[in-house]
């Protein structure tokens, strides 16, 4: 009986509607796929996307709903790993569907996490710690942990897009190059996670009255054994409820694609402009539940989120294309350009000195932000 009421309070009529709408909206536009595909209104067109775009923002609000249902039980890290792992391998495995296709997508792994970087690093913490930092005067984040999560993001963000302009070929590592740097950024990857969510986990929590890192600190979600045990049944639910309801979120963004490129050709906007959206879309569940994170004073939580979402979508995303391409021949081409290098580099610089503060304020957010508006000129440059 409590097993039946555990589950009858998290699949709620709100969220099966959820569920319902972005499955149904994601086989109607695959059904509609021979009508759609010939040529288009420039009304029809923008009508499709904003419906398009209409149901992603409902799904969203249901992922973040049940993220943070599964971050309050199971509390920091293991309750926003939910969400940034379901998103990054849904992300993961689009990307390596693309790749598999037809056709040369040499540049498509690298468009794409360029794209998320600079959005997460910038746009997403920017606007949680202007938001959080006008309503809180005193947001302070776990320097252990913020520190484990940029000291990964500077190794992978090198090897994945600095690294192949300097010791591969045309922007590629070469096949001798590929095996060693799979290996190692699996490992390096397996390691953070097995650290993350054992003995390092009080790293990843919110800062109290003890020192951050403190056994004691955040003991009250130390047990996690206990609360799987006691919770599983609702934990199962709320999982697979999220991953049901995110799924279509990227589906639907990704076919989607051919629409808002179209859209914006029409507008005379940079295709590189595509990519950017699009990963707007898919990081939008995570982004709204970091705002509110911010928003309720939960800055490590923010970092969790953002960064560890970064740090999971580079370190899944670089080995796995690295094996498409060794498996299929194809050339992946990972090395940046000069500027898209330097808005890179700002970034992380930047991140290190907002996080390294003693706490973190609106005026950091509104640097954060700024370098975003120096990525979107140089998208249209």
């Amino acid at each position: 009986m409590l097993r039946t009421s555990s589950l009858r309070s998290v699949l709620t009529p709100t969220a099966a509607a959820r569920m319902v709408l972005g499955w149904v909206a994601f086989l109607a536009l695959t059904l509609a796929e021979p009508v759609l595909g010939g040529h288009l209104s420039t009304f029809v067109l923008f009508a499709v996307l904003a419906a398009i775009v209409s149901v992603i923002i409902v799904c969203a609000f249901g992922v973040v709903t049940e993220a943070e249902h599964l971050a309050r039980r199971l509390g920091d890290p293991y309750g926003t790993l939910v969400l940034t792992l379901s998103i990054v391998l849904i992300e993961v495995i689009l990307i390596s569907a693309v790749m598999l296709g037809p056709g040369d997508h040499a540049t498509v792994a690298r468009d794409s996490v360029m794209a998320a970087t600079m959005i997460v690093l910038t746009l997403v913490v920017g606007a949680a710690l202007l938001i959080g930092g006008l309503r809180h005067s005193d947001l302070r984040v776990n320097p252990t942990g913020i520190s484990a999560y940029l000291s990964m993001l500077v190794v992978l963000v090198a090897v994945a897009f600095a690294f192949p302009a300097v010791i591969g070929t045309d922007g590629a590592y070469t096949r001798g190059q590929e095996v060693p740097i799979l290996v190692l950024t699996v490992v390096l990857y397996g390691f953070f996670l097995h650290r993350q969510t054992g003995a390092q986990s009080a790293d990843f929590q919110e800062v109290t009255g003890t020192e951050p890192g403190d056994p004691t600190d955040g003991g009250e979600q130390s047990g996690i054994g206990a609360v799987l045990r006691e919770h599983r049944a609702e934990i199962v639910a709320r999982i697979m409820v999220l991953l049901v309801t995110v799924a279509p979120i990227v589906l639907l963004s990704h076919d989607m694609a051919t629409f808002l490129d179209d859209g914006l050709d029409r507008l005379g906007a940079p295709l590189a402009l595509s990519g950017v959206l699009i990963a707007l879309i898919v990081f939008l569940p995570e982004g709204i539940t970091t705002v509110r994170a911010a928003w309720t004073g939960e800055t490590q939580r923010v970092s969790n989120l953002a960064h560890g979402a970064l740090v999971s979508c580079v370190g899944l995303t670089l080995p796995v294309v690295l094996a498409i391409g060794l498996l299929t021949d194809q050339t992946v081409i990972l090395a940046e350009s000069p500027a898209n290098l330097l808005l890179l580099g700002v970034s992380l610089l930047l991140s290190l000195t907002t996080f390294s503060a003693r706490r973190v304020t609106a005026i950091h957010g509104a640097a954060h932000l700024f370098v975003f508006v120096l990525y979107g000129i140089s998208v249209f440059s």
